[in-house]
């Protein structure tokens, strides 16, 4: 039996990400498990950089 993760990104968010990264051809291809492991590295660095500046703003 696979367990199933829940996601701590919304779908809105990673489809920005996978936009902005260049990639959302692939995710709209093949699903977000065809994308590679370095791009779904680089989409959660990215993430991470937008929560810290909108932290620093606050």
């Amino acid at each position: 039996m696979g367990r199933r993760r829940r996601s701590i990104m919304s779908e809105d968010l990673k489809v920005e990400l996978a936009k902005d990264l260049g990639f959302y051809d692939t995710v709209q291809q093949e699903g977000w498990g065809g994308i590679k492991a370095k791009d779904a590295g680089n989409m959660v660095k990215r993430a991470i950089q937008l929560a810290e500046q909108a932290a620093a703003k606050k």
